[in-house]
């Protein structure tokens, strides 16, 4: 994926990739951190959604993600992180993550105490993108870092160590989901550190953009086939037929991935979608859809040029 290259194809903002290509020159990748810029597994498609986000982020902003699972929350921080040129620095928050897991805690090393430097130290440090995920899973005492870290003191205080400031560059992307189990309501003054974005559901129009970038070789009644597997669930979800354990992107993907191996579709699309769900009557619904859609008896050459 070129980065810049996959913005102008969706017609981005001229103006804001200009200055996006500024912000880029003004802060040079740290050398050090340059392994952490990963490029993304899959492309984000939608244009208002990334010009929105790229102009806070240019402003200093940082961003919340919310939506239901597999609106492309993750995608899209990932992308971010990797077309502004920085090291992504990733916390996935449950109810044991503390403050130490964020700003460092203190190890023992060639005779004496050290700090060993935390995901949010680190990612203040070099200006990475800290991408945090369900951060409506954190418990009091690591949202009490972050409040310091993402309003305009933009500074982590270390205890027993000095206060650092956050590197110009540095931002902050929460994402999360609605009603999984261990979350809770954001409270009111960490929300108003965020501009927050709603992640609208998949349409037929994103996932042509992605099954075609990621896919060039695939046939098109089995692009359109796969696609409607997905848009089929997505529905029954949102009607409350099925939970969301099936609606998985990254699983359908990853099962058109393996049928070029050889491996047949309806196999395939068992280990990426169909077994996601442990429930026995969900999982009848489930295959009922993908059955209705991918015969038995497709193999690799229904499925690619």
């Amino acid at each position: 994926m070129d980065d810049l290259l996959y913005l102008r194809e969706q017609q981005v903002s001229p103006g804001l990739i200009s200055q996006l290509e500024k912000f880029r020159e003004k802060y040079p990748l740290p050398q050090e951190a340059a392994y952490r810029v990963v490029k993304p597994s899959m492309p984000f498609y939608g244009r208002e959604i990334l010009e929105m986000a790229i102009a806070g982020l240019l402003e200093g902003e940082n961003l919340l993600l919310t939506g239901a699972k597999a609106t492309g929350k993750n995608i899209l921080a990932e992308n971010l992180a990797y077309i502004f040129r920085r090291p992504s620095y990733n916390v996935s928050f449950h109810v044991n993550t503390n403050s130490g897991d964020l700003i460092g805690t203190d190890t023992f090393r060639n005779n004496q105490v050290e700090l060993r430097k935390g995901i949010i130290y680190q990612c203040a440090e070099y200006g990475g993108f800290g991408i945090l995920d369900e951060i409506n899973m954190a418990k009091n005492d690591a949202v009490s870092v972050l409040h310091a870290t993402l309003d305009y003191r933009r500074s982590i205080d270390v205890p027993g160590y000095d206060k650092i400031d956050l590197h110009p560059a540095a931002r902050f992307i929460g994402t999360m989901n609605y009603g999984y189990a261990g979350t809770k309501e954001l409270n009111e003054a960490l929300v108003s550190r965020f501009l927050v974005i709603d992640m609208p559901a998949q349409t037929e129009e994103t996932l042509e953009f992605i099954f075609e970038k990621m896919f060039p070789q695939i046939k098109a009644k089995a692009k359109e086939q796969f696609m409607g597997v997905f848009l089929d669930l997505q529905l029954k979800a949102e009607n409350s037929e099925i939970s969301t354990k099936s609606l998985d992107l990254r699983g359908l993907l990853a099962a058109l991935k393996i049928v070029d191996t050889g491996l047949s579709p309806w196999q395939a699309l068992q280990m990426g979608v169909v077994n996601k769900t442990f429930d026995i009557f969900e999982k009848e619904i489930v295959e009922d859809v993908v059955r209705t859609r991918i015969p038995l008896s497709w193999t690799r050459e229904d499925v690619y040029e």
